[in-house]
């Protein structure tokens, strides 16, 4: 099988934790996963030491990985600040997150805290995107179970108005993977984002191939990730989202990400860590689709997907 295979952006630039690169030189990437994350909903599972954060990055650079999106927002123990020591140990490119994540997952501390309108949050968004020594690389928000409530459409107004101050692209968890066109409704639609600024997340737990294909078809992103849950869709229905989407033309518009969520996720733990990606994954990806689509969803497409033609400050 075959699927379209294009370039990545010029006259743009990735923005990591450690500066802005070239999206040519950001390589293999991971498009989606977590160094750091505490949240209430998943209670005794933090995510929140440096040193095992480190292994998994070392692992995943041994596997060949070059690049990983850290989609941790704010106000979730994204550890921000450590994270350009851990880029520079392990010689790979982490990409940080602003944003704010579904309303379930802050404790009240944090929703004391958190700007109460959309102007707001977009002004901490847009602050997190081109001021400090650690500047965000994108925009992570959420939709909700099969619709939006008021956090969601508030949250998604928010990274609209960031997104239109900076250019960075928006990744949305999309809870069970559902709600994927209402979100681009809001957006794209409402708000007026380009639907290729758009990195949709989560796609794989809802293996609807009709919504795929248009929200392929619309231009945004699909990012498969979480892979090796049993408990999802993700593996044992994975090839079959791809080979879909690949035979229609749309090799361009998929990503994969490991989403490692949970301690016990990591290879420290009871999981496949973060370079399962591709010790586990690429090696099918490859005796299926070829050589040239799995880099093109390895390698070129988060480069596109990412870089941003970012204003002088």
């Amino acid at each position: 099988m075959t699927g379209a295979v294009s370039g990545t952006v010029t006259g743009a630039a990735v923005r990591t934790v450690l500066g802005d690169v070239p999206p040519g030189e950001l390589g293999v990437c991971d498009a989606h996963d977590h160094l750091f994350l505490r949240t209430p909903s998943l209670p005794g599972q933090e995510l929140d030491d440096p040193g095992a954060a480190l292994d998994e990055l070392r692992g995943f650079a041994a596997s060949g990985g070059q690049a990983v999106a850290q989609w941790t927002p704010w106000g979730l123990g994204r550890r921000r600040e450590e994270l350009p020591a851990l880029s520079r140990a392990s010689g790979v490119h982490v990409v940080a997150a602003t944003g704010v994540h579904r309303w379930a997952h802050y404790d009240q501390d944090a929703r004391d805290r958190m700007p109460e309108d959309a102007d707001g949050l977009a002004a901490l968004f847009v602050t997190e995107l081109t001021r400090g020594p650690v500047r965000a690389g994108m925009i992570k928000v959420a939709g909700g179970f099969h619709g939006l409530d008021d956090h969601a459409r508030r949250s998604l107004r928010a990274a609209a108005l960031a997104h239109h101050a900076t250019g960075a692209p928006v990744g949305v968890h999309l809870e069970g993977g559902t709600a994927a066109l209402d979100v681009l409704d809001v957006l794209c639609g409402e708000h007026g984002v380009p639907a290729r600024r758009v990195l949709l997340g989560h796609l794989g737990r809802s293996p609807d191939a009709g919504i795929h294909r248009r929200v392929a078809e619309a231009g945004a992103y699909l990012v498969f990730d979480g892979p090796s849950r049993a408990h999802h869709a993700t593996d044992w229905r994975l090839f079959d989202c791809l080979a879909a989407l690949v035979e229609a033309g749309y090799a361009d518009r998929v990503l994969l990400g490991g989403d490692t969520t949970t301690a016990s996720a990591r290879a420290s733990g009871d999981g496949p860590g973060m370079r399962f990606l591709l010790d586990g994954l690429r090696p099918r990806l490859i005796r299926v689709f070829g050589d040239a689509p799995t880099d093109q969803v390895l390698r070129l497409n988060p480069a596109q997907a990412l870089a941003t033609p970012w204003p002088t400050p």
